[in-house]
């Protein structure tokens, strides 16, 4: 039942995944698989982070493991954590590639070029 913490849209030509709630060892694999599923055949890929109240270790494996898949793809991608939040904060402290975090979603779509 990974609806509850994931949607999928369009944003521009790139595909928009949006998390919610807590990412972790009890859904972050169910939440991957899904992901990759649904983004398989992306020009670029979004992915919002601004309403996960909580991301663990094994969020943050799950984000760098869908970075790896899409950079070996050639396909770009953005993640939005907004100014403040959770998953800004967890990214941060694991020392995330911050080229890749956006503040907004306008901002995602406008590095990935629309």
């Amino acid at each position: 039942m990974t609806e509850q913490w994931v949607t999928f849209a369009k944003l521009g030509r790139a595909d928009l995944v949006r998390l919610a709630g807590e990412i972790d060892l009890a859904n972050a694999p169910e939440i991957g698989r899904e992901i990759v599923r649904q983004t398989g055949r992306a020009g670029a890929v979004v992915i919002d982070l601004t309403a996960v109240s909580f991301l663990d270790s094994a969020g943050v494996r799950l984000l760098d493991a869908l970075v790896g898949d899409l950079d070996q793809l050639g396909t770009p991608i953005r993640l939005v954590v907004g100014a403040t939040g959770a998953a800004r904060m967890t990214l941060q402290l694991c020392a995330f590639r911050d080229d890749l975090l956006a503040t907004d979603l306008d901002r995602a779509a406008d590095e990935l070029g629309g």
